[in-house]
């Protein structure tokens, strides 16, 4: 069942400060409308598709299409003249559009209109490392409790941030969104749309440093989530970041921090913890609020970062209402998505899909994680993007890392990787094997349909890259099945 939104015509026309053009099926601008989409495939009847020009596929070509499927109103960049005149479909097909300059800044107006339509929690998510499985932690536990919509895939950035938003509907009680960047002045952009009442910062890593320059640069560009923030807002930063652990005061109020670190500061950390290989931890939480709450607790991701990443959702649990018990049951709920720390038992191997992104910080945390399989271990490792002019040095030391973990295989993919691979064989030892390959189809063909042959049967094998090297085509393609 589609859910009404709140919204008119005539409202969205306003946002978005574009010329309204009624016809059709619609004559008035009182009219609401069930949602608002990208992809025409997806339009619904009283919908409103938004046609964008993309590198590949201009939408506007399609406007025909969606009106004869109902839809209510088309935003767009051309007139029906110029659509016609540059992919040749019927102008007279159209009903009512409004025609504006910019079709993406559109969306994010609408959204921005709709998000102060809404009176729910709204709790923002960014940092170097671990935004999305924070997501995930956090919006499990709110789930405890209410119902939440949460950002789903990659759909953290200024086109999927504002899709995320106009999907909530009457039946949510609260937000988790992930809010992803890589330049100055884009937070600010998603923050000005978001509004969070809860803000989270899981670290200030090394990602993005082409664009950012330094781990300053980046603590600069993260804390532009504060900009809008409610004036009654709630800050949840962790404290052993040591970047993060130096604030003391956001717009008049203290920061609350989490972390693995004992600390009066902290005001979740965790202890004993005892780790159960690839299957995740078990742990204390200590939950210091009016007096100290020791809440055991089974995280079911493996890593401590996914402990740090429990206590971050405690964090927020505690700020919005959740009772201790609600807490943990709705950590120990969660599951691995794909592309993250998703482990997969197959026939023959034990799999670590750590495929979607990579950065220095989230490469040792991973071949960390594959440390911990009581198999052997092969580290398929990728090209890190974004990292600007250390890239090489950063590449090496991930390959001296991998060599000094004692990691059984390691195969090195990509351009930039072949400094790792320099590296790696300079620090490995004894039964230690390294080697290199300039593109992913090149170790696809090498693993062709014996990866025996490079990877003994048994063996845990760790896939991690960033996302542009693709590395996820080595899963679709069920090459370890």
């Amino acid at each position: 069942m589609i859910v009404k939104m709140n919204l008119r015509i005539e409202q969205i026309a306003k946002a978005c400060d574009g010329k309204l053009v009624l016809q059709g099926k619609v004559q008035e601008g009182s009219k609401k409308v069930t949602s608002v989409v990208l992809d025409s495939r997806l339009v619904t009847a009283d919908g409103v598709f938004v046609a964008t020009v993309g590198e590949r596929v201009d939408g506007h070509k399609f406007i025909p299409d969606v009106f004869a499927k109902g839809v209510s109103l088309v935003i767009c960049e051309k007139t029906p003249e110029q659509v016609e005149a540059e992919h040749g479909v019927a102008s007279d097909k159209w009903g009512s559009y409004l025609l504006v300059e910019s079709s993406f800044q559109a969306l994010k107006d609408i959204a921005e209109f709709y998000r102060s339509t809404l009176s729910i929690p709204f709790i923002g998510i960014t940092g170097s490392v671990g935004k999305t499985s924070t997501k995930e932690f956090i919006a499990g536990v709110l789930a405890e409790k209410y119902q939440v919509l949460k950002t789903e895939g990659n759909y953290n950035n200024e086109i999927g941030v504002p899709l995320t938003l106009l999907r909530i509907r009457e039946e949510h009680e609260v937000a988790v969104i992930e809010m992803g960047i890589n330049q100055f002045g884009e937070m600010h952009r998603l923050s000005k749309m978001v509004r969070p009442n809860v803000c989270v910062i899981t670290n200030i890593g090394q990602c993005h440093l082409e664009n950012l320059g330094t781990r300053d640069g980046i603590l600069k560009a993260k804390s532009e989530i504060f900009d809008f923030m409610a004036e009654d807002g709630i800050v949840c930063l962790n404290g052993d970041d040591d970047k993060l652990s130096t604030v003391t005061e956001i717009k008049g109020r203290k920061p609350h921090f989490f972390g693995l670190e004992e600390s009066k500061e902290q005001e979740v950390w965790a202890g004993n913890i005892v780790s159960k290989g690839l299957w995740g931890s078990d742990a204390v939480l200590y939950l210091n609020r009016s007096e100290t709450v020791e809440l055991s607790v089974s995280v079911p991701l493996p890593g401590r970062h996914m402990v740090s990443n429990a206590a971050a959702a405690a964090c927020v649990g505690l700020h919005l209402g959740l009772k201790p018990e609600e807490i943990a049951r709705g950590i120990s709920k969660l599951s691995a998505i794909s592309g993250r720390t998703n482990l997969m038992r197959l026939s023959h191997y034990t799999l670590i899909d750590d495929c979607y992104n990579a950065n220095p910080v989230s490469m040792k945390a991973a071949i960390d994680l594959l440390c911990m399989a009581d198999t052997g271990k092969t580290a398929i490792l990728g090209d890190m993007f974004e990292l600007g002019e250390g890239s090489d040095a950063l590449h090496g030391e991930i390959g001296t890392y991998a060599a000094n973990a004692g990691i059984e295989r390691l195969y090195c993919v990509g351009e930039s990787s072949m400094h790792m691979y320099h590296a790696a064989k300079a620090a490995v030892g004894e039964g230690q094997k390294v080697e290199y390959f300039a593109t992913r189809q090149e170790l696809e063909k090498e693993l062709g349909d014996k990866p025996e042959v490079l990877i003994p049967y048994g063996d845990t094998i760790l896939l991690k890259a960033s996302h542009g090297m693709q590395f996820e085509k080595l899963i679709e393609q069920k090459i370890f099945e």
